[in-house]
């Protein structure tokens, strides 16, 4: 998928791409991007349609951002696909959403695996119907050995919920002596959550102009910078993404220093 090749047609296209792969840094792309994919309602709402067809294109631009990760260079990309808050809308539209997962993962699967792209899933998996958990389970599986991108779904996720989950289980190590009160620090928590494993994000995207983070990756978002833009997300397509990055890389990350 690269551009380097004369023959093959440049992945982004059109005068306004152009400028910003002429400012774009290609050894300093952040590692780790994650997006709050929001405004896929609206965008149905303002065409007159179902709010499932929002979600579903909304599929479609996930599609785009993970092929424009992988052509730029990211490790990791996390996705906000269901938050633990969202099985409080109109049980039809949460029914067609777990249906919808499981239509896109099984006609996308092959086009991960050829992407080399690996899929986890963070988030509590145990609560979604089982036709779902079970495709997500699938993916997870076939992608296991893939060594490319790795894409992290967060899946009825809600980062209050796995701090509190994490507590649970460090609290659980304490009472039976494996480890002592004095000893937790930053490290043991992290280690606790759904994240482990994963560096934390440099980049946080949120779609749709809203200015709030939703209850997302709460400790792992400490220092990420964050970008909002008021395109809704199924119009959210691989120039945008390349744009959050080339902003990205004109800020100075000081990480608690001096300003």
């Amino acid at each position: 998928m690269g551009t380097n090749n004369p023959s093959q047609t440049p992945f982004f296209r059109g005068k306004r791409a152009v400028e910003l792969l002429a400012r774009l840094d290609r050894t300093a792309v952040p590692r780790h991007v994650a997006v709050i994919m929001d405004g896929n309602g609206r965008w149905a709402a303002r065409r007159g349609l179902p709010r499932l067809a929002g979600h579903r294109a909304g599929a479609k631009a996930v599609r785009e951002v993970i092929a424009a990760s992988i052509e730029l260079g990211i490790e990791y990309l996390t996705i906000y696909s269901f938050s633990s808050e969202n099985w409080a809308r109109p049980r039809d539209e949460v029914l067609g959403l777990m249906r919808l997962f499981v239509e896109v993962l099984e006609r996308e699967l092959s086009n991960l695996e050829q992407m080399n792209v690996r899929v986890r899933v963070i988030g509590g998996m145990d609560d979604v119907p089982p036709e779902t958990r079970d495709a997500f389970h699938r993916c997870i599986d076939r992608t296991a050995g893939n060594t490319g991108l790795t894409l992290v779904v967060a899946l009825n996720y809600g980062a209050r919920q796995d701090l509190v989950r994490a507590v649970r289980a460090i609290a659980a190590d304490c009472v039976r002596g494996v480890l002592s009160p004095q000893a937790i620090g930053e490290d043991t928590v992290a280690e606790h959550l759904s994240t482990a494993g994963i560096p934390d994000p440099d980049l946080l995207i949120r779609t749709s102009g809203e200015m709030r983070v939703s209850n997302f990756l709460l400790w792992e978002i400490a220092y990420a910078e964050l970008w909002v833009t008021a395109t809704l997300w199924p119009d959210f397509d691989r120039t945008d993404l390349l744009k959050s990055i080339v902003d990205f890389q004109a800020r100075e990350r000081r990480f608690g220093g001096s300003s």
